[in-house]
């Protein structure tokens, strides 16, 4: 059982990370610094980007539910 625990832990850490990646950004941070925030935004997200925020708090919820349930696997 714990490997299938560390298996979707794997997983879900790797999809995070290329979902986070994969937002747009939205300014305001260290990007400004560099020059990213020369972009307009064009008032307003669309489908793929609904879409993508709720793949990634999915993936959120699901990563967050295999740590705890690595931890009580562990426990007992």
């Amino acid at each position: 059982m714990k490997i299938v625990f560390d298996v979707v832990l794997i997983a879900t850490s790797l999809l995070m990370i290329l979902l986070v990646l994969l937002h747009k950004g939205k300014g305001g941070g260290l990007s400004d610094l560099f020059g990213g925030g020369v972009s307009s935004s064009l008032g307003g997200s669309s489908v793929v980007e609904r879409n993508l925020d709720r793949l990634t708090i999915a993936t959120g919820i699901l990563w967050i539910a295999s740590i705890v349930g690595l931890g009580l696997l562990l426990k007992a």
